[in-house]
């Protein structure tokens, strides 16, 4: 496993937590005036890291040469401030390289406080230690990226989130919005604000979208020169919407990791991209000091799609539906309106479908019972699980059936065999036992019977059902 801060999809500026005021900010950068000895450390140290880590050499070697140049022809001479001096060698470094990951950063200490009587409970923290703390509660505070999540009218799921956050948190804001909208025909994802971030992260939201084993993308790392492979995950918790219309709304901030999702589904035809060319940068990495008061985002790995064998790198993803930012969300929304009312009465034609194709298998299981039980076992078992399989029935209907067959039908050995299906399968309820306890009473099993209704009441101790037939 690579080391989570060099797992970074995101823009890092998204990363970096401002800890003190405009106000002060701009104080602590009145303190810095840059003289030509301190230029020439920061460009001659930028150009050893761009040399040494920058995940395609030759044009690493390129943008190197090409600041260094800038520097012995006097083009930083009459640069004294240093955001402005990062401004330029970003601009510098991208113009030959074209690659927007890659940026240079002026990061001045705050100011000291103002001395008074009055300390604050942070004040002997040190920067990092403070960043760090900022940055987990401006996290909490923006839901881990999860900017709203919604079912609007049409039964449409409606999702935007911002970044692709690597705490453990933001996956179970991730696992609760999937809840909600579980029910949703048709799903839309925003990203149009969304700027990256990790990418196990994307992957976990692209499981619930596609099937398990499927490989979503690769990262190519310069050092130590090895590929690591994306697939979806195995299982997700939830229900898992492989088939559910999905609509992604891009616009040309969509950047990094958020590129990553809409490429991988636009790659696997699995969802249709509304929305403007996203920014093209596929090459991830993590922020390098270059000293005290500078650092810059070093691009040190590639995507690789396992489809196109490349990546959207400084094209951008193509959508499928061309449109404005500002306009994306409507004609997304009145297609997707359009494919939800589609997908419910297709899944309503799949339901009856199964459900005259479970009838039939009872009415064979019925016969079964009467000739060899031990085939209408095995049949009940494949029936009712391929029913839970497809959200045709649970624990609850399979008990009101297994009632049906008891009282309605007077077919005890049915209503036993479907009851102990429920007992095999939900072994932690109380009530399946209790069934079974119930059919097998009526059969006049009391053996069976009590055997059945003690396993009821341990899994509760209340079930008054059981209570009066073991007190017998």
């Amino acid at each position: 496993m690579l080391r989570a801060k060099r797992l970074l999809w995101q823009l890092p500026s998204l990363l970096l937590v401002t800890v003190f005021s405009t106000a002060s900010f701009s104080q602590a950068i009145a303190m810095y005036q840059l003289d030509k000895e301190q230029r020439s450390i920061v460009v001659n140290t930028m150009i050893n890291k761009i040399n040494q880590q920058y995940v395609f050499p030759k044009a690493g070697q390129k943008s190197a040469e090409f600041i260094s140049q800038q520097l012995k022809t006097g083009a930083y001479a009459n640069i004294l401030d240093g955001k402005a001096f990062a401004d330029q060698l970003t601009q510098d470094l991208q113009s030959i390289n074209h690659d927007k990951h890659m940026q240079v950063w002026f990061n001045p200490p705050p100011p000291p406080p103002p001395s008074d009587n009055l300390t604050s409970p942070v004040a002997n923290l040190g920067n990092a230690k403070l960043s760090k703390l900022k940055r987990q509660r401006s996290e909490l505070e923006e839901n881990y990226g999860f900017y709203k999540v919604e079912r609007l009218a049409g039964n449409v799921g409606y999702i935007d989130f911002r970044y692709f956050s690597g705490s453990d948190k933001a996956k179970s804001v991730a696992i609760s919005a999937m809840k909600l909208l579980e029910g949703t025909d048709a799903l839309i994802i925003d990203m149009r604000n969304n700027t990256g971030g990790n990418p196990d992260m994307v992957r976990f939201i692209c499981s619930y979208f596609l099937a398990k084993n499927t490989h979503l993308n690769s990262l190519y790392w310069r050092a130590p020169d090895i590929t690591e492979e994306y697939w979806t995950l195995d299982t997700v918790v939830g229900k898992r919407r492989i088939d559910v219309p999905l609509y992604v709304l891009t616009s040309s901030k969509t950047f990094s990791g958020a590129e990553e999702l809409t490429y991988n589904f636009k790659t696997q035809k699995r969802a249709t991209i509304v929305g403007e060319v996203t920014g093209g940068g596929a090459n991830p990495g993590s922020e390098v000091n270059i000293n005290e008061l500078f650092s810059m985002f070093m691009p040190t790995g590639t995507a690789i799609n396992p489809i196109t064998k490349t990546n959207w790198e400084g094209t951008g993803v193509m959508p499928d539906v061309k449109s404005s930012a500002e306009q994306a969300f409507d004609k997304a929304y009145q297609l997707a309106k359009v494919a939800a009312q589609k997908y419910r009465l297709n899944d309503l034609d799949k339901k009856l479908a199964q459900s005259q194709l479970l009838m039939t298998e009872l009415v064979q299981i019925e016969q079964l019972v009467k000739t060899n039980k031990a085939i209408a076992i095995n049949k009940t078992e494949q029936t009712f699980k391929q029913s839970i399989a497809d959200e045709l029935l649970d624990e609850s209907q399979i008990n009101l059936m297994g009632y049906e067959y008891l009282v309605d039908k007077q077919n005890t050995a049915m209503a036993i065999l479907i009851f102990s299906f429920n007992a095999k399968n939900f072994p932690y309820s109380f009530n399946a036992f209790d069934s079974l306890g119930e059919a097998y009473l009526k059969q006049g099993n009391n053996k069976l019977a009590r055997l059945n209704y003690k396993k009821s009441l341990h899994l509760n101790p209340d079930n008054p059902t059981a209570k009066q037939f073991l007190s017998e």
